[in-house]
């Protein structure tokens, strides 16, 4: 390995990169400053931010997002916490240092009502500031997402199956709920379908429409956005096979295919996308479940790699991670082997900006693990040690500004 020793003129007024050093104490304090240099680990890459089920934790100074460090070594935490009421799901301004989460809070009452907040926060001096809460319209957020101007945000509402927007105000804090769409309709799985449950939000490429998978109703609905009047139009929908559950989605680097994970029939649907008509037509499903596993599994997160060639869907029950290798002409899934955790129901992960980390929360084992991504995103190496984190179901990388 090679190491490039700077000249040091503050220490040496004589030294220059074309003169040599001669005398012996010159030497060995450059060779201490080497030394020091192949030792000390390199500056964390990435600040991650956990959702999680934080009213679980048994020490109150635990209950909020969590703040990850990430860098060559593996995980760090640096003991902060940010103060929130059961983060469950987080999104960041596409060009600010500020976030939104969807929570369910206890008034003083303990009644409990839907939100979604909004904060700044610097991950280079732990500067947090809380902007405001908006009261959600729809039951249980789990999900949410802004659009790619930034002016945008909207929430999947578990409960009662419907999805709420609201105007992001030029301070990046939240105007009031502008439109409630409630979805109709059930399924055959009648202890989880019996009423819809909207489960994601994911805006396309292009930003003209909002996809949200209907675990409740097998399908996937489509809306028109407006942003002028922060209003969403009912524009179609597609249907996946009865029973599937659809939850998250992911669409391709290049915009034309849009894979969603599907909870209960624990499948990958791989859809084609038309940009023009904001039409999806389904191109088939895969499973992600190894060939003689026949035991209790549903899966939970799905995503996409940077560079398109692969994506990775979670199993809780299996406890893994499969990967599916993706064909850059006609966007088919093909099954390329598992990553099988060593914690129990990763609900969330992510892969990092530059597609060479992923980062999966455990959520029953309370812990969050880092891998190094190997061979263009074939393979996994786990590095360092698993960081505890009290019910994590939310792993967001950083932007920086």
């Amino acid at each position: 390995m090679n190491y490039n020793l700077p000249c040091l003129p503050a220490l040496f007024p004589s030294c220059s990169h074309q003169s040599s050093l001669t005398k012996p104490h010159h030497f060995a304090l450059i060779l201490v400053l080497a030394i020091l240099h192949m030792t000390t680990p390199t500056a964390h890459a990435f600040t991650l931010l956990i959702g999680n089920y934080s009213a679980n934790a048994a020490d109150e100074t635990q209950q909020g997002i969590a703040v990850l460090k990430l860098g060559d070594q593996g995980l760090h935490i640096p003991h902060q916490v940010l103060p929130f009421q059961n983060p469950e799901f987080l999104c960041q301004h596409p060009e600010k240092m500020t976030f939104y989460t969807v929570n369910v809070i206890s008034d003083s009452s303990r009644q409990k009502q839907s939100a979604v907040g909004a904060f700044r926060y610097d991950p280079v001096t732990g500067n947090f500031e809380m902007l405001n809460q908006q009261p959600v319209g729809g039951n249980g957020p789990c999900h949410v997402a802004i659009d790619r101007t930034g002016r945008l945000v909207v929430t999947a509402n578990y409960g009662d199956g419907s999805v709420s927007a609201f105007p992001v105000r030029p301070d990046g804090s939240l105007g009031a709920e502008s439109d409630l769409k409630t979805h109709e309709g059930s399924g055959p799985n009648t202890r989880r379908q019996s009423s819809p449950h909207a489960h994601g939000v994911t805006f396309c490429p292009d930003n003209r429409f909002l996809l949200v998978p209907d675990l409740g109703t097998d399908e996937v609905r489509v809306y028109r956005v407006d942003l002028e009047n922060a209003r969403l139009e009912k524009h179609g929908a597609v249907r996946v096979a009865p029973g599937a559950g659809p939850r998250h989605l992911s669409f391709s680097p290049e915009g034309q295919q849009v894979y969603l994970v599907n909870e209960l029939d624990n499948t990958v649907t791989a859809l084609s996308w038309n940009r023009e008509s904001g039409g999806l037509a389904s191109m088939g499903s895969v499973r992600t479940l190894p060939a003689g596993f026949d035991d209790e599994n549903t899966t939970a997160e799905i995503a996409v790699h940077p560079d398109g060639a692969y994506v990775y869907a979670s199993n809780r029950g299996h406890n893994s991670v499969v990967i599916f290798g993706r064909d850059p002409d006609s966007g088919e899934l093909t099954t390329v082997g598992h990553l099988e955790l060593e914690g129990r129901e990763p609900r969330s992960f992510a892969v990092s900006p530059d597609g060479g980390w992923l980062v999966v929360g455990n959520q029953h084992l309370n812990t969050v693990s880092a891998f190094r991504i190997r061979e263009g995103g074939a393979r996994f190496e786990k590095v360092g040690d698993s960081v505890p984190v009290p019910s994590p179901v939310c792993v967001h990388f950083v932007l920086q500004e």
